[in-house]
């Protein structure tokens, strides 16, 4: 499998695919219309030193995916929410409407990611730890005590993948992940772009988010294990302090399956593609076409194909 560079996510009734510093968002509208935006997306972080930093690209690679993420989900949903009465406006009072609107947006989505942030810290690290301080009555091994830790941890993780993928609107979302992740499955084999090809090609992709996910709930149950303090808040303050590094670690692993088909990487990236069959649904033939309009928006996947089947064949 070849590697293409191009990325994406799921947003509500539609997909996001990202290539270099290009991204699409393509939305299936409620008369059944798809409708495609295009933009650029640079990034928070324009220093080209640290972006190719090893585990630091990580950590601005995560903050990255959470502003794009939440601001094309935001975006598509606006397609689904209540029209607003029109007003008898002029336009001078319209466009300073859109632009005190557009303000509250950037206000509003800051504020909800930072409280995504602070509540996946909350459920994620810090209740565990409080949880498995209950087993210190009980056992006397502190490295026992952490794993426990650890296995609450990935059980909340399960629990609440499980949890969210019960509501319909949650489902449609996976089924809209799968769809992404065919899309850019079906091109990385060298097959052309159709819904055919796509509704064949798999739906786990070893650059998921999911896989990303989860490998930071992994490692940061093994670094934990070097977290020794006699102090509780120490040790809680240094869990949540090394999520940066986590993230960082989590992310060079990603990048190097995407890269690799060594059978060591695909062994370790097993785990992950396994999730990724509780995160994505097989799409239908509607969403796949949203798939595929996202991904010729940003990337010229005719060539890239080509070019693919010439290396095969010399």
């Amino acid at each position: 499998m070849a590697y293409s560079g191009i990325g994406g996510q799921a947003v509500i009734e539609g997909v996001m695919m990202k290539h270099k510093d290009t991204y699409a968002v393509a939305v299936r509208k409620p008369d059944h219309e798809i409708i495609v935006e295009k933009k650029q997306y640079h990034g928070i972080c324009k220093n080209e030193v640290l972006r190719n930093m090893i585990f630091i690209r990580g950590i601005i690679s995560f903050i990255e995916s959470m502003v794009l993420g939440m601001s094309t989900l935001t975006y598509s949903a606006s397609f689904f929410e209540e029209e607003d009465k029109k007003k008898d406006t002029s336009a001078k009072d319209a466009c300073s409407s859109g632009e005190r609107r557009k303000k509250r947006e950037n206000i509003e989505m800051g504020l909800t990611i930072a409280l995504s942030v602070v509540l996946a810290a909350a459920i994620f690290m810090v209740l565990p730890f409080y949880v498995s301080l209950i087993f210190q009555n009980f056992v006397s091994s502190k490295t026992l005590v952490i794993l426990i830790e650890g296995a609450l941890r990935i059980l909340i993780f399960f629990a609440y993948i499980l949890l969210i993928s019960q509501m319909e609107d949650i489902r449609r979302v996976f089924m809209y992940h799968g769809a992404e992740h065919k899309c850019i499955n079906c091109l990385e084999h060298g097959l052309e772009l159709t819904v055919e090809n796509v509704r064949k090609s798999s739906r786990e992709h070893k650059r998921c988010g999911t896989s990303f996910l989860f490998f930071v709930v992994i490692i940061s149950i093994i670094a934990t294990m070097f977290i020794r303090a006699d102090s509780r808040m120490v040790r809680l303050l240094l869990r949540i302090a090394i999520i940066p590094l986590v993230a960082g670690i989590s992310y060079e692993f990603i990048r190097l399956a995407g890269r690799s088909e060594q059978r060591l990487v695909n062994l370790l990236s097993k785990p992950g593609l396994w999730m990724q069959k509780l995160t994505t649904r097989e799409p239908d033939e509607e969403m796949i076409e949203v798939g595929i309009a996202s991904v010729e928006a940003v990337f010229d996947w005719r060539s890239y194909v080509e070019t693919i089947r010439k290396g095969e064949e010399s």
